[in-house]
Parts: C-alpha cells; structure tokens; sequence
C-alpha cells in the first residue's frame, strides 16, 4: 500500500472520529439541558461568581480575592504587564 493511501486512510479515520465526537457534543447537551438550565437559575439567584479563569491581574479575579497591597499598580497611565489582561477586559457594571 502506498503511504498516501494510508495518510488518506489516517484522515478519513481521524474525520469519522471528529465527526463522532460533535454528535456525541451535541447529545449530551440536550441531555443535561434541564440540570444546566437548574444551575444558571441557581447562580443567577445567587450571585454567584465565575470561575478564576486568570490569577495575575486584580481586575481578572474577584474582588473577594483581589490583591489588596496594589493599589496603585492598575492606574490609567499603567502599562499592561499581565497577559491575561489582553485577553479578558476589565469588568463592567451590571446595572440592575
């Protein structure tokens, strides 16, 4: 056989698999739909936070953890030295 009907071969494989794996994606969501929807009711209610994605930079953590000894380490005029910080924006208001 030659190698590039066995790198076809490979692809084909590697596609059925992927191809598997968005249905599988798809079929567990409809699934677990009602414990999801049980949870962001839950954490709407109460507020609750996100998960610490990013842990340098004060304003990518929550205030409850929050560096409290910089206070002026995230001034207008700062420059950004953390890399998360061109990946997640500050944080807005949620106006209510």
């Amino acid at each position: 056989m030659r190698k590039s009907n066995l790198f076809f071969l490979y692809m084909f494989v590697n596609m059925v698999l992927l191809g598997l794996l968005f249905v599988h994606a798809f079929t567990e969501e409809k699934r677990n739909l009602p414990a999801l929807e049980e949870k962001r009711a839950m954490v709407e209610k109460h507020r609750l936070t996100d998960i610490c994605l990013f842990t340098e930079a004060s304003y990518t953590r929550h205030l409850a953890v929050s560096d409290r000894h910089t206070a002026f380490q995230d001034g207008p005029f700062a420059l950004e030295h953390f890399p998360s910080g061109s990946v997640l924006p500050p944080p807005g208001t949620k106006k209510r």
